[in-house]
């Protein structure tokens, strides 16, 4: 991400998030992409219902009022988009649903997931595994029977692994 998408987008949660929360939703993640007509803002909601499966408790109606409600606020705040326009994505995260704050980690724990860090540890910068919690400003995660800390900070991208049952 570059250092302008990366201010947009801290610029953009503190906007987007209380709007989820109105919705009685769960803003994941806001990511930005710059295409040649202007900026792509992918917005992923999820709801934080205990048991319910990754994504399910999202309705269109969820969708749909956040999109409007985010798209006004946007509206309003054009002057985070000086080379344009904008263009507003709302979704549920899907199966493999993006792991971000640390709550998140803590919420599926023993789930399986993948993570990719942004610089190698131990020579590696993918692992996957079963995600056993938090241990401080760290996630735990098993990988083949060797349990690893990975720094939060180091994280770059997380996301749930889905397995389907035959």
């Amino acid at each position: 991400m570059t250092h302008a998408t990366e201010q947009l987008v801290n610029a953009l949660e503190p906007l987007i998030d209380p709007i989820c929360r109105a919705h009685g939703v769960e803003l994941v993640v806001v990511r930005c992409l710059r295409e040649p007509a202007g900026v792509v803002i992918r917005v992923i909601i999820d709801r934080d219902s205990p048991g319910a499966e990754v994504g399910s408790g999202i309705s269109l109606e969820d969708g749909t009022g956040v999109s409007r409600d985010v798209s006004t606020s946007l509206d309003v705040h054009d002057d985070l988009f000086p080379s344009g326009g904008y263009r507003l994505e709302v979704s549920s995260p899907g199966l493999a649903r993006p792991l971000v704050k640390l709550s998140d980690f803590e919420r599926f724990s023993g789930r399986e997931v993948e993570v990719r860090t942004r610089a190698p540890i131990e020579r590696q910068r993918r692992f996957s595994g079963k995600l056993l919690g938090v241990v401080e400003q760290s996630i735990e995660l098993d990988q083949d029977g060797q349990v690893l800390l990975i720094p939060h900070v180091d994280i770059a991208e997380a996301n749930l692994v889905y397995r389907f049952s035959n």
